[in-house]
């Protein structure tokens, strides 16, 4: 019995042209980034921390106040930001 001739067209691989291949590149971060990275969240956590620990007489009472708080967490936003940053 004869093939019908769609199953042969389907067995066949189609030859597709393509570019041929880059290499590619790894990009790696800095050795700054992790080590600043982690040490600007400690700092954040550390702020917050010794301010609610001490009813915000400390880190720096009498200038910053209430400002602590964005002082602390400013640090923590820069260590995420930097986290992004991470490959």
């Amino acid at each position: 019995m004869p093939k019908s001739r769609s199953n042969d067209r389907k067995t066949k691989k189609k030859v597709t042209y393509t570019k041929p291949e880059q290499a590619q590149t790894i990009k790696v971060s800095p050795r700054w980034l992790v080590p600043v990275m982690c040490a600007v969240l400690i700092i954040g956590i550390l702020w917050l921390a010794v301010f609610y620990i001490t009813s915000g007489t400390l880190p720096v009472q009498s200038t910053l106040g209430n400002w602590n708080l964005a002082v602390g967490f400013g640090f923590l936003i820069i260590g995420i930001i930097l986290g992004t940053r991470w490959h």
